[in-house]
């Protein structure tokens, strides 16, 4: 009796239990049961989009997206507006340089910098304006559709936008940037993966001397030792870039950059490789790795599936804002090499006061820099999945 009793007691049990959920889903237009994936394409990828918005993960990295975004633009227009200011006040009179002085304050009073005024005697007197009123014009000059509302070029390229000669000149810049990544990237991780497998052995102690002094002599030193010895002592390539004339994928324009872009390498070798090796360093010591050759894992298996993905988290961010930095150019590098890029521009309207180019390629490189950060902070969370942004915690 007792034992029918408790087998009583069981299947109440049992009844009470929940129903099991099935993996099948059922067909609204069949008694068939069909699965998930059975169902058509552009269904299951509409639910997974919408599933996709309404995570809360994908809410909380828009929001601080959003906010970094924000951010982002309440600097620019900080930096912007004390850049402004500073260039307005500097004295802009014409000189030596000025073509026609005529046309030179005819244009600052169409801009709103300069106040035409027409003496008793009959002359003419032009009086700057001041900088708030010259502000306000530049505003309304920039969203009613005016010509130019950045201003003229008038001693670099006479009466040509800020916007154009900066194209002009963003070309041989965006080259060379990109043909310093592909050299430098591949060459700087791989050292740094040796590196850290030869942990101290006499090819890690040597390597590591040879980054400290790559690293702590300047870029320039590297530009006028390359130039010395192989464009005048030993003549095998060309001192100085070629004009863009010959044409910027021309084989005689890739010969003249050689240098230029060895003398930029020589850093980002070395930095890539000082960050690689001390990240995987790290990620092969850690547990999860001793777990890996546990499983029947050799070494290399290892290294390549587990420690180095794991070591691309804070190296990958560097990549990136290196391949964003390819719009900004190095002023040094390329005055030396006379390389007609953005850096050399920028210095050319600092030397020649030239104040209009001067201060919208500021703002350019100052938007480079902004955007280079946001996306590189964003980056983090792209490389890891583990990584939170904006979750507050």
């Amino acid at each position: 009796m007792e034992q029918k009793q408790k087998k009583k007691d069981i299947e109440i049990e049992e009844t009470d239990l929940p129903e099991k959920k099935s993996l099948v889903v059922s067909n609204a237009h069949s008694d068939e049961l069909v699965l998930e994936s059975d169902r058509p394409f552009l269904e299951r990828f509409g639910k997974g989009f919408v599933n996709f918005w309404r995570n809360k993960s994908t809410i909380d990295t828009l929001k601080y997206i959003g906010k970094r975004l924000l951010l982002m633009v309440f600097t620019f227009l900080v930096i912007f507006l004390i850049c402004f200011v500073l260039v307005r006040l500097l004295p802009l009179n014409p000189d030596s340089g000025m073509k026609d002085p005529a046309v030179f304050y005819e244009s600052m009073v169409a801009q709103g910098r300069y106040l035409k005024i027409i003496n008793e005697d009959g002359t003419i007197s032009y009086v700057p304006m001041p900088v708030l009123m010259q502000l306000g014009n530049f505003i309304k000059n920039l969203f009613s559709g005016t010509d130019h509302p950045f201003g003229y070029s008038y001693k670099i390229e006479w009466l040509s936008s800020p916007a154009d000669i900066l194209g002009s000149h963003l070309q041989p810049t965006v080259l060379m940037n990109i043909y310093a990544m592909v050299v430098s990237v591949p060459i700087g991780l791989g050292l740094g993966i040796y590196m850290a497998l030869r942990k101290n052995h006499w090819e890690d102690h040597v390597l590591n001397v040879l980054i400290m002094l790559v690293i702590s002599v300047p870029s320039f030193v590297y530009a006028f030792v390359l130039q010395y010895l192989f464009g005048y002592v030993w003549q095998v390539l060309p001192p100085l870039a070629e004009s863009g004339s010959v044409g910027y994928f021309s084989p005689a324009y890739f010969k003249s950059i050689i240098l230029p872009v060895l003398s930029m390498c020589f850093g980002s070798i070395a930095g890539y490789a000082r960050y690689t090796r001390a990240e995987l360093t790290e990620v092969l010591t850690s547990d999860f790795m001793l777990l890996a050759r546990t499983k029947g894992l050799s070494r290399a298996q290892a290294t390549v599936r587990h420690a180095f993905r794991n070591s691309l988290v804070p190296i990958f961010p560097m990549i990136l804002g290196e391949i964003i930095s390819v719009l900004s150019g190095s002023m040094i590098i390329e005055s030396i090499f006379r390389v007609n890029g953005v850096g050399g521009l920028y210095l050319q309207s600092i030397t020649s006061r030239d104040y209009d180019v001067f201060q919208f390629v500021s703002m350019f490189y100052i938007f480079i820099g902004l955007l280079g950060t946001l996306i590189v902070d964003v980056s983090y969370g792209i490389v890891d999945p583990r990584i939170r942004m904006g979750g507050g915690k």
